[in-house]
């Protein structure tokens, strides 16, 4: 149980931004504060645009990778590009997971 209290002083608009990224991250005011002071790693949430950006680009790799099975025989060299480009737009979805 939490029952210490710890106050601290901010401007005004320190406090709106703690409250967007407190409200962003899907946490109160007081656990985002409390997770920041202690060093943990806070993620913020996906927006539904964001998430929607995700799957899209998910989608493609996936596309793309089926390409690059297609064409492996028939011309090796546009099947490593696509292969490459694939490589390339999944690395780009680990660091967006991060």
């Amino acid at each position: 149980m939490k029952r210490e209290h710890i106050q601290f002083r901010c401007s005004i608009y320190e406090k709106k931004m703690l409250k967007l990224k407190a409200k962003r991250a899907g946490l109160s005011l007081s656990e985002y504060c409390r997770g920041s002071a202690l060093g943990h790693s806070i993620i913020e949430r996906l927006t539904p645009e964001q998430l929607e950006h995700y799957s899209m680009l998910v989608k493609y790799k996936n596309n793309f990778k089926r390409i690059s099975n297609m064409f492996k025989k028939r011309d090796p060299r546009l099947a490593k590009e696509v292969k490459e480009l694939a490589i390339q737009i999944r690395n780009h979805l680990y660091n967006f997971n991060r």
